[in-house]
């Protein structure tokens, strides 16, 4: 995590953008910040980073006890522990990993923070998140439950080409396009890192 990396991402970001006929205005870049010093973080802000992830509780409360990114809109991105979630309601503005229904029980009785569906789209058993297959229910089950839910996210499986990703990434898109003919919330469709979102 540093500005030129940042640099180079976005460029890549804005080139893959319009390849495909997409706006580089409608992607949003969330830089994960785990693991990185406070010197490294702020590196990025300065450079004009304002979305940026963290992957668990602890970090997320670290940053925050900081008070050095007032700024900074923050993104929890990782599994998260039903007995947390409280202080991710109040200190995130977006969860990118609702991947199970006793979490979203939780979730919808401590607050309104908008979420992202987390599908397990390899049926990869060291990752959580629900079944592709089960889309249409899940996205039930969690409006039922009052989830305000913005959107899908996955990560592919490790693979070695672009080639092997795309029809994950064609499958989550899928959900995503099925999810917003028919609830006006759906905005965001997060899929790919920075080693694979070309």
């Amino acid at each position: 995590m540093d500005p030129a990396g940042l640099v180079a991402v976005r460029s890549a970001v804005d080139a893959a953008a319009t390849r495909v006929g997409v706006s580089p205005d409608a992607i949003t870049i969330v830089a994960v910040s785990k693991g990185r010093s406070d010197a490294d973080v702020s590196s990025v802000v300065q450079a004009g980073q304002l979305i940026l992830g963290e992957n668990r509780q602890q970090g997320l409360r670290d940053r925050i006890a900081s008070r050095l990114f007032a700024q900074v809109e923050w993104h929890f991105v990782g599994p998260l522990q039903r007995r947390k979630v409280a202080f991710v309601q109040q200190h995130a503005a977006l969860l990118h990993s609702m991947d199970r229904l006793s979490l979203a029980q939780n979730w919808s009785s401590a607050g309104t923070t908008p979420v992202l569906i987390q599908f397990n789209l390899g049926d990869e058993p060291q990752k959580s998140g629900f079944d592709p297959g089960d889309a249409d229910a899940v996205i039930d089950q969690l409006l039922g439950m009052g989830v305000d839910v913005r959107g899908v996210m996955a990560i592919p499986p490790m693979a070695g080409s672009p080639e092997l990703t795309r029809p994950y990434f064609a499958q989550l898109r899928g959900i995503f396009d099925n999810y917003r003919e028919s609830y006006a919330n759906m905005e965001h469709c997060s899929m790919g890192m920075s080693h694979d979102f070309e």
